[in-house]
């Protein structure tokens, strides 16, 4: 699957942008995506360093319309939280010596909120 076939669209609500501060950014996502694919696919289509992902899977509401009777569809939903201090990381590489990480990586999610 591609990266726009997993993300559908992001879950804008009044938790939802509570929890923005905390790096939490709710989307909804194809059902048959697992957590590592949802992780790469914000990670390719954001340029962010994700740490966590949490997944819902919201069930479809009964609705009547008159007496006729049906249930809205259910659809799943992912937590994602990413890295907001994203630092240049130091290791050892061979011969002991030490190298710096080079990707760069956005602390927020800009097109979230439209902006």
């Amino acid at each position: 699957m591609r990266p726009e076939d997993i993300i559908i669209a992001p879950v804008i609500t009044e938790k939802s942008n509570d929890e923005l501060q905390a790096g939490k950014y709710t989307f909804e996502v194809n059902k048959n995506a697992t957590k590592v694919d949802i992780a790469r696919a914000v990670e390719k289509l954001f340029e962010v360093k994700v740490l966590k992902v949490n997944t819902i899977h919201v069930r479809g509401k009964k609705k009547r319309m008159g007496r006729y009777e049906g249930t809205t569809a259910s659809w799943k939903k992912a937590i994602v939280t990413i890295d907001t201090n994203p630092e240049e990381k130091n290791y050892l590489a061979k011969g002991g010596k030490t190298t710096k990480m080079t990707k760069k990586y956005k602390d927020s999610i800009d097109e979230f909120m439209g902006a």
